[in-house]
C-alpha cells in the first residue's frame, strides 16, 4: 500500500498548512516535518483521509479514497485532535481503546493488556507523566489493535522529549512488522537524527510480549465516514 499527498494544503495561500509533498509505503517509515502548533495535525488529519486539503490531492495505491484512507490509516496522538487528556490514568485510555477495537473493554482485559506488554506497573499513572518512549509504543501499539489498519500516522512525538533515535526505531518496530508508518514532527528532532549516529539495535520501550493485529483511534470524529467540520 502506498499513500501520496501531491502539494497539499490548507488555509488561504497555505496559511494553515504550505503546498507540501509526501509518500509513505508499507513496510517503511517516512519522517516528514511540520512546524507551528497546528499544521502537524492539520498534515495528520489529511495525510489520514480525515481532512480535505485545499489545494493538491491524496491517493491511496493511485486512486483517490478518502473513505478507504479512514480504514485502513490510523491518526496517533495527534495534539488537539485524540491526544488522550494528560491526566487520564494509562488502564482508562487502554480501555478506551480496547472498546474502540472492537475487544471486551473493562478494567480487568485493559490490565490483562497491559500485563501481556510488560506496562502494568503503569495502570494507574497518568499517560502525561509517562516516558516518552513508553507513551509512544503504547498508543502505536493500541493503534494497531483496529482491524484492518495498515498505517500508522505519529505525529509529534517530539513534544513529548527523549532522544528521537529512540521514537524512530519505534517506528521502524511497527514498519517491520508491515505497517506503512508516517512520523511527522519538528525540523530539530529532524536534524538531531540526521546528525547523530544510528540508535543501538533493539527494542526501545518496555517490550511487546504479545503481537498485535490493526487498528486505533480516539475520537468519534475519527471514526466518522463524513464530518462537516473535519472534511472541509
Amino acid at each position: 500500500m502506498k499513500i501520496v499527498l501531491d502539494d497539499v494544503s490548507k488555509g488561504r495561500n497555505g496559511g494553515v498548512l504550505p503546498a507540501t509533498r509526501l509518500a509513505f509505503a508499507s513496510g517503511r517509515v517516512t519522517l516528514t516535518t511540520a512546524e507551528t502548533e497546528q499544521r502537524p495535525s492539520v498534515l495528520g488529519l489529511i495525510a489520514s483521509g480525515r481532512m480535505r486539503p485545499a489545494t493538491g490531492t491524496v491517493t491511496i495505491d493511485g486512486r483517490r479514497s478518502p473513505r478507504r484512507m479512514r480504514k485502513v490509516v490510523a491518526l496517533v496522538d495527534a495534539p488537539d485532535v485524540n491526544d488522550p487528556a494528560p491526566d487520564i490514568a494509562v488502564v482508562g485510555v487502554v480501555e478506551e481503546e480496547l472498546m474502540f477495537a472492537g475487544r471486551r473493554a473493562d478494567p480487568l482485559s485493559a490490565r490483562r493488556w497491559l500485563d501481556d506488554h510488560g506496562w502494568r506497573t503503569l495502570a494507574r499513572t497518568p499517560i502525561g507523566q509517562l516516558e516518552a518512549d513508553d507513551r509512544i509504543r503504547m498508543l502505536l501499539e493500541l493503534a494497531a489493535l483496529r482491524r484492518g489498519i495498515e498505517a500508522l500516522v505519529l505525529v509529534s512525538p517530539d513534544r513529548h522529549g527523549g532522544d528521537p533515535r529512540h521514537w524512530q526505531r519505534i517506528a521502524e518496530d511497527f514498519a517491520a512488522r508491515g505497517f506503512a508508518v508516517l512520523v511527522i514532527a519538528g525540523t530539530a528532532a529532524a536534524t538531531a537524527l540526521d546528525a547523530e549516529p544510528p540508535a543501538p539495535r533493539g527494542r526501545v520501550g518496555r517490550p511487546r510480549i504479545r503481537p498485535t493485529s490493526s487498528l486505533r483511534r480516539r475520537r468519534r470524529l475519527l471514526t466518522r465516514t463524513s464530518t462537516e467540520g473535519i472534511l472541509s
